[in-house]
């Protein structure tokens, strides 16, 4: 039963919040005036993993999760099967839609929706340095997009001797050094410190973090140049390969759009790095896998229906009557999270192992 001092404590994080969004919305509507054109790049019209022209639409869907404005399509190579979004982001564009989510606005409820994903994540990063442990003890990690730093302060309990930096675009990297769990704070992509951190690490990682970029071989050729011979670099990303992304469709959560612009398979991935003078020492589809499908995708659903939220980027509200009808349908699709929830939990063992696992994982050494 929540007490006064929940709800006292409900009805001032969400006075705190409706006093930022006034504050931030002059700046957005300002920003939106100028139009939509600028947040993309001009259409490709060839595959930016191999270059062939057979291209076609996978996909094509909206930002459910901010509701900030936009149409996204996500086309795919009928040669190498390379999926990307087209037109892309462009720098305005990233900007935009990466504002006030990770940092700022959004910052408290992405937390929480990132506690609720399924597992126990302090036990997925100490998961992750254990197969790291498998083929070598780092002397020294950087974790690329490491945001806070909880995967550092999760491995750290595997590996109490590593020295663990982090490099990210965001100011949270700052935090993580403050807080002491990283040695090193390095802001910004990877490419730009790739000259001054070179043959630095035994280990570098990447976990969700490729599919942000804008140009993926110019990452790992980065991550190459800051290992040490014979370091190892693991990568996590989504599986577009996943029975849940052809299910689910535009409701499939790691699709995350607009943030996520490319999605590599495993097999040009492995190629890409044997080519840049990796070997593959291990691939696992089976432990990144998050079972979070059923209840994200059905949360998502829910947020397209929803358009009584207040952020500064919406300028039209409904009128009451929409708003009451918006509520109910939330209120009635609220009592299916906790059973989606045990079903994502309940059939991850056989997900995993049936193509329908939503992430994998390569371990690379560089020779």
């Amino acid at each position: 039963m929540a007490t006064t001092s929940d709800t006292e404590t409900v009805e001032q994080h969400r006075a705190e919040r409706d006093a930022r969004v006034a504050a931030l919305r002059p700046a957005y509507q300002a920003e939106l005036a100028l139009g939509m054109d600028r947040l993309f790049e001009d259409r490709r019209e060839t595959c930016p993993w191999c270059e062939s022209k057979r291209l076609k639409v996978r996909l094509k869907t909206a930002d459910y999760l901010q509701a900030k404005p936009g149409t996204f399509v996500l086309d795919q190579c009928a040669d190498c099967r390379h999926i990307f979004q087209n037109p892309q982001l462009s720098k305005a564009g990233l900007d935009f839609y990466y504002r006030d989510f990770y940092e700022g606005l959004f910052e408290k409820e992405l937390g929480a929706a990132f506690d609720s994903t399924g597992g126990d994540t302090g036990q997925r990063h100490m998961d992750r340095a254990k197969a790291m442990l498998t083929h070598l003890r780092p002397g020294r990690w950087l974790d690329v997009g490491t945001a806070a730093g909880e995967f550092c302060a999760g491995a750290k309990k595997v590996l109490p001797d590593t020295v663990f930096d982090g490099l990210d675009v965001g100011a949270n990297v700052l935090k993580a050094k403050e807080n002491g769990r990283i040695e090193h704070a390095y802001q910004g992509f990877l490419p730009e410190h790739a000259e001054t951190l070179a043959g630095r690490y035994d280990a570098v990682s990447m976990f969700h973090v490729l599919e942000h970029t804008v140009d993926q071989r110019a990452e790992l050729e980065a991550a190459r140049k800051v290992l040490r011979s014979g370091g190892h670099l693991m990568i996590e990303v989504p599986d577009p390969e996943s029975h849940f992304a052809r299910l689910l469709g535009k409701y499939w959560v790691p699709w995350f759009q607009p943030q996520h612009l490319h999605f590599v398979s495993i097999g040009n991935l492995n190629r890409a790095l044997r080519d840049m003078g990796f070997t593959v020492v291990a691939v696992d589809r089976r432990e990144p896998h998050i079972p979070f499908d059923l209840l994200g995708g059905f949360g998502l659903m829910l947020l397209r229906f929803l358009p009584f939220r207040n952020e500064p980027w919406i300028s039209k509200k409904p009128g009451p009557g929409g708003t009451r009808l918006c509520k109910l349908f939330f209120a009635l699709g609220v009592p299916f999270f906790p059973v989606l929830h045990f079903l994502d939990r309940a059939l991850a063992p056989l997900l995993r192992r049936t193509g329908f696992s939503n992430a994998y994982r390569v371990v690379a050494r560089k020779n």
